[in-house]
């Protein structure tokens, strides 16, 4: 059907794909939607030695962790993660067919739009003759949710979102030499995600609302090495690739009235969006000052203006992201009190890879600096237990993010969303490793 002689079903497809892509994008613990949280211990000292570090739960950081280990060893983590965040109207405006721009109405402050959540992780690894380990990690290093009022300002560009991922990573390591450790291994990614906005009418009224889906596999790798020049400097290299994603899914669009409700505008139909994570290039370095002390430092590359924009299929329009490529730095130190008590703290700088100008409501991120503390306690000879606590502090940011509902048609509506953010957040988490 056609809305004066445009098709609509068309170009509704057009900003519905469009949004279905945006799903990958949120403010999470770590810059972009990137989450570090996948080991207890790391998260004790702010993410300042996993690629210089031994054991399973190294695994996800660097694959050369376990090359050269006897024995097997199991750990597992979950992070809890409690944002507090602000979002303030600062002029956002719709300009419907006709009519000059106007307010978009609505509720001109949000609280609290990022859920927390619970980020949970496991590895196991098992020794092999000649210095040789495998090992198996599940992860989830990009999930999240966002969930804004129905009345926000921000609602026609994000109402809720939901992104879930499950990375699942074999490995194998070996160690040639005493000072020489060597990783490799597939990463296996399946994502899911749910996304709801709503849609304005050509006349001022109840909003139409959009909610889209869409779930996929798709495959990367990691490598590693680990060089011990002595007994008390281990440094660790090691690179994850990008990976290239493809969500099938669907969109549904209801609610729409008038002349879109002739037109065809409300629809439900199959969808496909393709859009590309971040490769990271980690170095880092333990050095063992004492018996009871050690000292850490870390810097992470994040590739990512691969996500420089979302690919939709013809003809419909590829979104641009405008994405920057970041390096992260973190220090941290590990304290063993007692033979049986560890404490370790640290202190990350994370800037954010989104632009400025462009900045989305679904993505209200901005530089952060992490602080974290943590402990380990050996309950016995094969069990460790693990906890850590950290306090993430953003810096203000503003969105800044235009959008056309209905482009290409006579009922064209350029829609500004323009806001403040200030934000915090709390992160808990809780791990355990056992020898066998």
């Amino acid at each position: 059907m056609t809305l004066m002689g445009v098709p609509v079903r068309s170009c509704m497809l057009r900003g519905g794909v469009a949004l279905t892509a945006l799903m990958i994008a949120g403010q999470a613990h770590a810059a972009g939607f990137y989450l570090e949280d996948q080991s207890t211990k790391g998260s004790g000292r702010a993410f300042s030695g996993e690629a210089s570090d031994s054991g399973s739960e190294s695994l996800f950081y660097n694959p050369s962790s376990i090359a050269g280990m006897t024995g097997l060893e199991f750990s597992s983590s979950a992070t809890a993660i409690l944002a507090d965040a602000k979002v303030t109207d600062t002029g956002s405006t719709i300009t419907r067919p006709g009519q000059a721009a106007t307010s978009v109405g609505g509720a001109p402050r949000a609280y609290n739009p990022v859920e927390p959540g619970v980020i949970p992780s496991s590895a196991i690894a098992y020794g092999l003759p000649h210095g040789f380990a495998i090992g198996l990690s599940v992860t989830s290093p990009f999930s999240f949710a966002t969930k804004y009022d129905a009345d926000s300002f921000v609602r026609y560009a994000a109402d809720s979102t939901r992104l879930t991922t499950i990375d699942v990573q074999p490995t194998i390591a070996w160690r040639p030499v005493r000072w020489l450790g060597l990783g490799a291994g597939p990463v296996i990614e399946y994502s899911n995600a749910v996304f709801s906005s709503a849609s304005p009418q050509l006349t001022p009224g109840p909003d139409g609302f959009e909610f889209l889906h869409g779930d996929g596999w798709n495959a990367g790798y990691t490598v590693g090495a680990q060089l011990h020049p002595d007994d008390r400097v281990t440094v660790g290299l090691s690179y994850r690739s990008k990976i290239d994603h493809t969500l099938n899914g669907g969109v549904q669009v209801t609610g729409l009235t008038g002349l879109l409700a002739l037109g065809g505008a409300n629809l439900n139909q199959a969808a496909q969006a393709k859009f590309t994570t971040p490769w990271t290039a980690t170095f880092g370095v333990r050095w063992k000052v004492t018996d009871r002390l050690s000292l850490e430092g870390q810097g992470v590359r994040f590739g990512w203006s691969e996500f420089s924009q979302i690919q939709l299929p013809s003809p419909l329009s590829n979104v641009i992201e405008g994405y920057h490529d970041t390096t992260s730095g973190a220090v941290g130190l590990d304290y063993d009190v007692t033979p049986r008590w560890t404490m370790r703290a640290g202190v990350q700088y994370d800037p954010t890879p989104t632009p400025n100008v462009g900045r989305d409501a679904r993505v209200p991120d901005s530089n952060r600096y992490l602080f974290a503390m943590g402990t380990t306690y050996k309950a016995t000879s094969r069990l460790k237990l693990d906890a850590a606590i950290s306090y993430v502090d953003f810096q203000k940011s503003h969105i800044d993010r235009d959008a056309t509902a209905y482009p290409g048609t006579i009922a064209v509506t350029p829609i500004s969303i323009q806001g403040d953010v200030e934000a915090s957040a709390v992160t808990m988490s809780l791990g355990s490793r056992f020898t066998f």
